[in-house]
């Protein structure tokens, strides 16, 4: 008997044993301090443990869940949540492991995504992309019971468990950063619903669509069958260029007090500038041009690119001017190893360098030309026509051409917040292992992969979307993926009725200002509006033709705030504008009715007509116009029966449709098929 009792007292405390052991527990970077969760929900909070290890989730609230961990280390559990408050505090146990979250809120948590227009801060992208009214917004963002996640920019093969980011609380320290459109849809959720509001920004400038939706949803679409191939063959390859960066030098860029780390970066400036520096076995790129076209493919980082020219003997003393047009993003332009010019700000990738060299620099024989240029987002490169890329003499514009070829050595790569770094005197870059496929913001699934698949299934109200520019010219493919996206987001986020809004495209001229590419491409975010608990805004009304970032995101996102403030909060408010509804041919005329015109229709007379007629032959005219309430009737002498009808169906066109609220109707055309 006393024996028996032994042995069950060992493997009790055995057990305690196994039971206190470190579970290895870990959490994704999305529960941290400061977060957000759903009100009224069960929440769904994962992570990693030791297999087979219990893990509890409690509450300050008084709520308490379980779960084990798979054999895979994962686990999961669904915390009931009460209605909005807070703070709270959340405590994670496994084993002897204890984590807690402080400072969480609990309200409306929407998920906001798109490429740059969707990305662009709150303090805009000085000198040209700028913010209306940014610092005013800014003062005042003192909103603690605002949050804000930004998932820092990757890419990958397959999908990932994590992302790098933090909740951040709104304040005017911090707020400068947030996404634009994403700040004033929060702000005006949380002023109407006087609530907490939680915002999971992540977002790309210049990404595709097919980017972010999932392998196995893209299968559906033929035109990606090859690259998502090559995607499924480049997975081990990726994990040994991954592993090969992190043992790499790293700085940190993330952004702290509005500090940008990019500015006064010094990496390998003496060895990049020196004239006496040996460039002969460095590698070649033909400038201008953008890097992502070259060997180097889809890439963010440092460069140092260099070029030796003679100086005539009859230019010696004499002041030049070194043009080098745009370049995407920075720069630091060095003559003969003197600093001539810089632009080390963000904001400047439009803007041609024009650097003055002073007479005293100037030196008969061989001279030295060099950049170091950041590369920090979208495209890269030189962006000036080739005749433009030159030395010349400041009196008289005699000049030496700089195209051609150029000697470069990479010195960064830029992964989100990190920059990995290569010493150029041992061309570090050049041991990486190779990849087969160059993964960007446009591969499909690679956005997916990284900065979109780790965030579900974490408890949403719904998205938002600001995308669509990157596809222009895919205007069938895009409904194709729009709709994928939407059911592909709904799978994952575990909601199949997740709301989901989103922006029309603003006009700008896509190099034609008069063409309808993006017109085409609008009609087809237009036609989407069919996908259930999904909405669209108009942006016609506060586009700039001349720049595809329009300043006025206040508008943008109070319009997707008020579709979710009538749809998913059931508050009584115009949140459309006029929506084509029937045609109907009366002799001449084409009768068409609008829904959301309450109060009647606006037609902006001041504004050149925007609308066009047309019969079967699909030949449109201008139209003549008049209202009747909320029928716009149309017609025009050059179409005797009229079959179809276009609103603002250019590039460049301008609103003048509205309901009584002041909203813009969208650009349509109630033709049958979408042209590309």
């Amino acid at each position: 008997m006393k024996r028996s009792k032994i042995f069950f007292a060992l493997l009790a405390l055995l057990g305690l044993g196994s039971c206190n052991k470190d579970a290895g527990l870990q959490l994704p970077a999305l529960f941290t301090d400061h977060m957000v969760l759903q009100q009224n929900a069960f929440a769904a909070i994962w992570g990693k443990a030791a297999p087979g290890t219990q893990v509890t989730v409690s509450s300050d609230w008084g709520a308490e869940v379980s779960g084990q961990a798979e054999a895979d280390s994962t686990w999961r559990v669904d915390l009931p949540t009460p209605e909005a408050g807070g703070p709270y505090v959340l405590t994670i146990t496994a084993g002897s492991s204890t984590l807690t979250i402080n400072d969480v809120l609990l309200g409306e948590v929407w998920l906001a995504s798109g490429q740059s227009n969707m990305e662009m801060p709150l303090e805009g992208w000085p000198p040209n992309d700028l913010i209306q009214d940014s610092e005013a917004a800014i003062a005042a963002a003192n909103k603690p019971n605002i949050r804000m996640f930004t998932v820092a920019k990757n890419t990958s093969s397959t999908p990932l468990f994590n992302v790098e980011g933090s909740w951040e609380t709104a304040s005017p320290e911090v707020a400068g950063q947030f996404s634009a459109t994403a700040w004033f849809f929060a702000q005006k959720l949380q002023e109407e619903l006087s609530v907490p509001v939680g915002i999971i920004h992540s977002s790309w400038g210049g990404s595709a669509a097919e980017a972010w939706i999932s392998s196995d949803m893209l299968t559906l679409e033929e035109a990606f069958q090859e690259e998502l191939a090559q995607l499924k063959e480049l997975a081990p390859k990726e994990a040994e260029y991954q592993a090969w960066l992190k043992s790499r030098p790293t700085q940190t860029l993330a952004v702290t007090e509005g500090n940008d780390p990019l500015i006064g970066l010094d990496l390998y400036n003496e060895f990049g500038s020196h004239p006496q520096t040996s460039h002969e076995d460095w590698a070649e790129m033909n400038l201008p041009g953008v890097i992502e076209n070259t060997e180097l493919g889809a890439f963010d980082g440092i460069l140092w690119f260099r070029k030796d020219i003679e100086i005539p003997a009859s230019w010696e003393g004499q002041e030049l001017v070194l043009d080098l047009g745009p370049i995407d993003d920075r720069d630091l332009t060095f003559f003969n190893g003197t600093l001539v010019g810089a632009h080390e700000e963000g904001g400047y990738w439009q803007t041609p360098r024009s650097y003055q060299v002073k007479a005293d620099l100037v030196k008969a024989g061989k001279t030295t030309i060099a950049v170091r240029m950041i590369d920090n987002q979208g495209g890269g490169g030189f962006n000036a026509p080739a005749d433009q890329m030159v030395l010349r003499l400041a009196e008289t514009g005699e000049s030496i051409p700089l195209s051609g070829s150029w000697k470069y050595r990479v010195v960064g790569e830029i992964r989100g917040t990190t920059l990995y770094t290569f010493n150029p005197e041992t061309n570090d870059f050049a041991a990486r292992p190779s990849l087969s496929v160059s993964m960007g913001n446009q591969t499909p699934t690679a956005l997916f992969n990284a900065m979109l698949a780790p965030l579900a299934p974490y408890t949403l109200k719904g998205a938002i979307w600001y995308q669509g520019e990157t596809n222009v010219g895919r205007a069938n493919q895009y409904m194709r993926l729009k709709s994928m996206l939407v059911s592909d987001w709904r799978q994952r986020f575990e909601n199949e009725e997740l709301a989901f809004y989103y922006v029309q495209l603003a006009p700008w001229h896509y190099q034609d200002a008069e063409g309808r590419s993006s017109a085409h491409l609008r009609e087809a975010q237009r036609r989407m509006m069919d996908l259930p608990n999904t909405g669209m805004i108009s942006t016609l009304d506060v586009g700039n033709v001349n720049n595809i970032h329009p300043a006025r995101k206040q508008e943008v996102g109070e319009r997707l705030a008020f579709w979710a403030l009538a749809n998913n909060y059931q508050m009584d408010l115009p949140y459309s504008g006029p929506l084509p509804d029937q045609s109907e041919v009366k002799g001449s005329e084409l009768h068409l009715t609008f829904t959301h015109a309450a109060g009647g229709l606006v037609v902006d007379k001041e504004v050149p007509n925007q609308f066009e007629i047309a019969g079967t032959d699909g030949t449109f005219y201008p139209a003549q116009w008049k209202l009747e309430g909320d029928t716009l009737v149309l017609s025009s002498s050059a179409v005797k029966t009229p079959a179809y009808v276009r609103y603002a169906y250019r590039n460049g066109s301008q609103a003048s449709l509205f309901n009584a609220a002041g909203l813009p109707a969208p650009s349509f055309s109630t033709e049958p098929e979408i042209q590309d």
